[in-house]
């Protein structure tokens, strides 16, 4: 399967270096140019984030999407802030009218406090167990040949048939991440990607395994795997230890005000625990910084070792990547002159040595 590469866009130019790029107004020249510094890169889709205080991401979407061409987006979605049925629709017409250049990123565990700020103060293992009931409606409302009614304890339809059908088939493709038993039964049911933060492979193997013997459970294929990295690259090993070291300098004099702390960023802050660097060249102590949050586990060295590191993961079976950078317009430049060419080349040259054997 070839790799797949993500990145992130935001709506406002970041002032200094960038933990995170969802905050701030809207500028559309700001974003049009970001989505085709993507594009040019090389990149397969971008991330469009959720906050509570965020600009809305479908529209976000459909502006990026008519300044590009190719370009895809991952645009993250809360359940349970609109009903199902009408989110099934919304996101037919986007996967129709844009070509199928759709993904969707589901997010149900976010914290008590953002949720509570869109209004919704249902608590966390109930959120799962609503999302799960509402990725089963959007699914069936995509896929239905026929009125369907629907009674479940979240929601209740009757003679639901929509008129407006995804391009993609069966429908667009669902990611989620989490480490939570809700998130993870949630996502063996319904989702079709796992998306985890970057942790060492050991680690991630052992992940690996138990999400596919949980889908295996529920009757569901083999998942797909995503992984989020920020690479720190330098022309030298030196040089891109400087720039990691500099970054940090710099994320020090305003640490990032913590959302509060998940599963999956408790994962990241324990790691970082046991030591800077694991493996070859992850470098945790952005993570442990920031209490996990935000994408922060980071790969340092030149392109040709963060590809190599990369390829690694992608023998195991990940064989998606989202990326960004601390410096995020300039970063997916710079990840476009070397990294992504050589995670390509690599990744192809692996599948091919498979389909040779």
């Amino acid at each position: 399967m070839p790799v797949r590469v993500i990145g992130m866009i935001g709506v406002a130019p970041p002032a200094g270096t960038a933990l995170h790029v969802i905050g701030g107004g809207v500028s559309a020249s700001f974003l049009g140019e970001f989505a085709q510094m993507h594009e040019r890169a090389g990149f397969d889709l971008v991330l469009v984030g959720y906050y509570s205080s965020s600009a809305e991401g479908f529209a976000v979407a459909a502006y990026a999407a008519s300044q590009t061409t190719t370009l895809g987006y991952l645009i993250a979605h809360r359940p349970g802030l609109v009903a199902p049925a009408l989110a099934a629709r919304t996101i037919a017409t986007f996967d129709a009218l844009w070509g199928g250049r759709l993904a969707v990123h589901i997010i149900a565990g976010n914290s008590d406090e953002d949720m509570q700020r869109d209004g919704d103060f249902t608590a966390k293992d109930q959120r799962y167990e609503r999302a799960a009931e509402y990725l089963d409606v959007m699914r069936r409302v995509w896929t239905c040949t026929e009125p369907f009614d629907y009674g479940g304890r979240f929601y209740k339809l009757r003679k639901v048939f929509p008129d407006v059908r995804p391009i993609q088939r069966p429908y667009p493709e669902l990611l989620f991440g989490g480490s939570s038993s809700g998130a993870l039964v949630m996502g063996a049911q319904h989702c079709d990607t796992f998306a985890m933060f970057g942790e060492p492979r050991a680690e991630t193997a052992e992940r690996m395994a138990d999400f596919g013997e949980l889908c295996t459970r529920f009757g569901r294929p083999p998942p797909k795997f995503n992984m989020s990295f920020r690479p720190i690259i330098g022309r030298t090993e030196g040089e891109a230890w400087d720039r990691a070291n500099k970054i940090l300098a710099e994320l020090k004099v305003a640490p990032p005000h913590p959302r509060g702390q998940d599963l999956s960023g408790k994962r990241l802050v324990d790691i970082a625990a046991r030591g800077d660097v694991h493996d070859e060249c992850l470098w945790m102590p952005v993570a442990a910084l920031s209490g996990g949050k935000g994408n922060t586990s980071c790969l340092v060295g030149t392109a040709e070792q963060v590809a190599d590191a990369l390829l690694r993961y992608y023998r195991m079976g990940i064989t998606s990547f989202l990326m960004r950078g601390f410096d995020p317009l300039n970063d997916a430049s710079e990840y476009g002159r070397e990294l992504i060419p050589r995670l390509k080349a690599g990744a192809l040259m692996i599948d091919q040595e498979a389909l040779a054997a």
